[in-house]
């Protein structure tokens, strides 16, 4: 294995021509961001369409929005402008919001930015609070507030950048929020990203006005460009490109934020062994996918997905015998806690979560647990909220989904199961198959019957039931074939 320097990250990005792009963010040799952006399944988030009011609902106060893709969007009332009312609204006067069916109406454009994917029978979530992404600067058309991220922690950098930014003038109309990795850059890098944005949202706004709704007015750019954009900081020591077009362009951004930096970016160029297989990948990216995730002590982590919720479990592993439990279930929930905060960035799992720690008795070490958790989870991008453990060792988590996941662009409901997890046993489907077999033999005279099955439960038939299938050709005096169904 390749080792990372101390104190340095990596950065790899695997490409595979007009098909797919990974990208990865390790730590001595921990993977501690994955991202894979599939080119058939390409995001929408963060693109910006003008799109048409199809309906809205007064009961949901939000608006359908047309806006070009199969399933309108979905824009509620606190995600509309003021600049799209057609009266005005004093919120002053009471309530916050005018109701949504009194200022919008239906066929009415509007210029919405995709804010959430998608997923399964829900539209994507919208709003007409628009932003655009630069290196340094968040520019915010619609909101004139210049602010900078929480997630500067030094209130010192947060005033040098305030200060940074004192006579820039984005414009009418716009504002701007200083990104966290703009940490230690200077005013020049800082101007020149807002000349960048300006010119960009000049584009936009033009498009806006003279395109057909609906239709794309800008797209975020793809996972690549977006990776060297957010996540390439001065903490990265290397960016590892496995693709030659790609590499080049990565060098030539490189090249501008990091100008001294001349070996930052290389080229992986074995044909013999993956980016992931050089690096010794392969086995945590493996697990990302896997039900569950091993811990250091023999414990595991057992991670399932319900409707509303996803749930985890820890499993004690060697935990035995009554004198050490206590200190086996610390220990065992502390190694859970950390690999919990990794493997919820990995897998961008959002929403409610339930983690089921093993009980411990003191209360003291409910404590730590919390705190190792919420430690753990401090640098995760995504807004967070870690709740408290309760005496029965469940614990609650809020957290914001990023993008698609990984688990939910490359999987798919078993067809055997239809996603349970469960599916009938051998025994229970072949009764089920001698059930209609001997449905078919009184229904019809032929001479012989064929009943088509798949090859697991053909066999089974065969190798089981013959004595059975024998009885009722001799019953009905027919032949039964049972062809398998390959």
């Amino acid at each position: 294995m390749e080792k990372t320097r101390k104190g340095k990250r990596k950065m790899f990005i695997s490409v595979l021509p007009e098909e797919q792009v990974e990208v990865v963010l390790s730590e001595e040799g921990v993977i501690v961001e994955y991202y894979v952006e599939m080119v058939h399944q390409a995001k929408t988030k963060g693109n910006i369409y003008k799109g048409i009011i199809n309906n809205i609902d007064s009961n949901l106060q939000a608006a359908f929005v047309n806006y070009g893709a199969e399933k309108n969007g979905f824009l509620q009332v606190d995600e509309v402008h003021p600049e799209y009312y057609s009266a005005p609204h004093d919120p002053s006067k009471g309530k916050k919001y005018p109701l949504l069916q009194k200022v919008l109406k239906a066929g009415q454009e509007v210029l919405v930015q995709v804010v959430k994917e998608p997923t399964g029978s829900k539209g994507a979530f919208l709003t007409s609070y628009l932003s655009l992404p630069g290196r340094f600067l968040v520019l915010t058309p619609g909101r004139e507030q210049i602010g900078v991220s929480r997630k500067v922690e030094s209130e010192e950098e947060r005033v040098r950048l305030r200060a940074l930014l004192e006579g820039a003038t984005p414009g009418p109309g716009l504002g701007l929020i200083v990104r966290t990795v703009s940490v230690g850059q200077s005013k020049t890098s800082i101007q020149r990203d807002l000349q960048f944005l300006k010119r960009l949202w000049k584009d936009v706004r033009k498009k806006g006005t003279v395109e057909k709704a609906p239709s794309l007015i800008y797209k975020e750019l793809d996972l690549a460009a977006r990776a060297v954009r957010d996540y390439l900081t001065d903490d990265v020591g290397e960016v590892w490109v496995d693709d030659e077009q790609t590499a080049d362009a990565v060098q030539e951004f490189a090249a501008i934020v990091f100008p001294r930096r001349t070996n930052l970016v290389k080229r992986h160029k074995d044909t013999d062994r993956t980016l992931w297989e050089r690096f010794s990948m392969q086995k945590q990216l493996d697990q990302i996918y896997s039900r569950e995730v091993s811990l250091p002590s023999g414990g595991r982590l057992v991670f399932d997905q319900t409707e509303a919720l996803m749930a985890i479990d820890i499993n004690s592993g060697k935990i035995a015998g009554k004198t050490n439990f206590e200190s086996m279930a610390l220990r065992t929930n502390m190694e859970a806690a950390e690999t919990i905060a990794q493997q919820l960035k990995l897998r961008d799992i959002g929403g409610q979560i339930v983690v089921d720690f093993i009980e411990m008795r003191d209360r003291n070490h409910w404590r730590e647990v919390e705190k190792t958790l919420r430690a753990a989870m401090k640098n995760d991008r995504a807004r967070h909220d870690v709740g408290k453990m309760s005496r029965f060792g469940l614990l609650q988590i809020v957290r914001q989904r990023l993008g698609s996941s990984a688990l939910s662009i490359s999987t798919e409901p078993c067809p055997c199961c239809k996603g349970t997890g469960l599916r009938r046993n051998m025994e229970w489907q072949a009764m089920q198959a001698l059930k209609d077999i001997h449905r078919q033999l009184r229904a019809t005279t032929a001479s012989s019957l064929r009943w088509e099955a798949p090859e697991e439960l053909g066999m089974y038939l065969l190798n089981h039931k013959r004595g059975h299938l024998t009885e009722l050709e001799n019953r009905f005096e027919r032949d039964i074939d049972i062809a398998i169904r390959r």
